[in-house]
This record gives C-alpha cells, structure tokens and sequence, in this order.
C-alpha cells in the first residue's frame, strides 16, 4: 500500500494499493536518491522548478488557498532547504531527462511566475531513447516562430535548441519561453521537430488539445511533457520488443 500526499490540505490521505502494471511510475521526492532503486528504473525523469518560480507558485497555493502569511511561507522555505539541497536536488544529475521551469527571458525583472521558460534537457548517447530536436540535429537554433504562422500576444514565444553538458555528460537541449495563444497552432511548430517518438504528424498537438483545460497545457511544461509521455511509451516498446526478440 502507497501513501497518497494531498497537495490541498497538505495532509496524507489514505493508501491505495498498487498492482504491478506494464508500465511502473515512480514518483516522488526521492525516486532515484537509492542506488539499488537506480538500477531498476528504465527511464528517468526530474522536474527541476528554479527557486524564483517555485517561490512564486508556493505563495499562490499557500496564502489563497490555505491561508498562510508570507513570513511563514518564507520560514518554511528556508527550512526545508539544507534538505532539498542534500538529498533531492543532486537526483537531478541522474535523471535522463530533466524539465527546467525557469522565469520568462521575455519580460524584463518578471516575478509573478505566470509566463514561463521552459527547459527539456535530454542526455546524449542513452540506449533506450533518442533526443528530441528542433530543424536540424546538433545545430543551435534561436526561433521566433510569430508572425503569419502563430498568434503571439504580449510578450509572445521564443523556441531555442542546442548541445551543451549538463554536469559534466553530453546532452541536447529544447527550450520554450512563453505559451500559445491558440493550442491548435502548436502544429505549425510541431512541424519542425524530430525524434519525438510520436506515431504520426500532429499526434503532439491532438494529445495537449486533449488536456487543453490542464495548467501548463499552452506553455512549455505542457509541450515537454508531452513529449516526454511519448518518450517513455517509446521506451517501453523498445524494451519489449527487445524482449521479444530474446525469446524467439
């Protein structure tokens, strides 16, 4: 049986018991701290929100929806941080893909965490997964795709790809600042990415339209996470098909 962290009381709520699937998600804030957990995960992923944004969000939940004062907000934060950063923050240099979340670059100084930068970082030469990239493989790229293909309004979308290291390993990286205003048009930009693992043109846009009404569906949390949802069915397809293989 697994404890279920409420996110709105802040509270356990009772167990569920779970029942071993094809596919197994863990998810929490120690995934892969345990080296012999490590070694049975596939594919792994972290999401790593930078502490301006995360601060933004934590006074949102907190002060509107339980009703906590901005010092002890504070409080908490600097408590629980000598924690985060022994135990929770080094997992991220495991991972084979990390999502960014970061502040906007499009507005100057902006701190209220609305518009978003965000990051998939994708580790180089991995067995079970290729990296996704933006017209042309290894090349860095800087796009602007507003204009008569995209609606933008203030402050607009900017797309950047390229290879950098990411804590001393190779990796390949996808970047959005900003959102859509229309989701429907993410095929105009779909059209120019490859090695997404989708299964043909436009299944990217058909399965955020889908989760239209989720937060983060018209920004980069929601692209990459996407993307990264095709990534692990892609995995799994791999790792059975090799599976298969043997056996015959």
């Amino acid at each position: 049986d697994k404890p279920i962290y409420n996110h709105v009381s802040g509270l356990l709520d009772p167990p569920e018991t779970i029942q071993p699937p094809k596919v197994l998600v863990i998810e929490g804030l120690h995934p892969f701290y345990d080296e012999r957990v490590r070694e049975l995960i596939d594919f792994s992923i972290y999401l790593d929100i930078s502490d301006d944004v995360k601060f933004a969000w934590k006074i949102q939940r907190d002060m509107a929806e339980r009703g906590h004062s901005l010092e002890s907000i504070k409080a908490s934060i600097e408590a629980r941080k000598p924690d985060f950063d022994a135990y929770i923050d080094p997992q991220k240099k495991m991972a084979d893909m990390v999502i960014e979340v970061l502040p906007t670059q499009l507005i100057p100084d902006d701190n209220e965490g609305k518009v978003l930068r965000v990051r998939l970082i994708q580790k180089e030469g991995k067995e079970l997964f290729d990296p996704a990239y933006l017209f042309d493989e290894g090349s860095t790229i800087s796009w602007i795709p507003c204009g008569r293909k995209l609606t933008c309004s203030f402050p607009g979308i900017k797309f950047y790809y390229g290879p950098d290291t990411y804590y001393g390993e190779e990796v390949s990286v996808l970047e959005m600042d900003g959102s859509f205003d229309k989701l429907e048009e993410l095929i105009y930009v779909e059209s120019h990415l490859s090695n997404t693992s989708s299964k043909f043109y436009g299944e990217i846009t058909q399965q955020m339209l889908k989760l239209s009404d989720f937060p983060g569906s018209s920004n980069g949390t929601g692209l990459f996470q996407t993307l990264v949802g095709l990534k692990i069915r892609d995995v799994y397809e791999r790792i059975t098909q090799k599976a298969t293989v043997r056996a015959q």
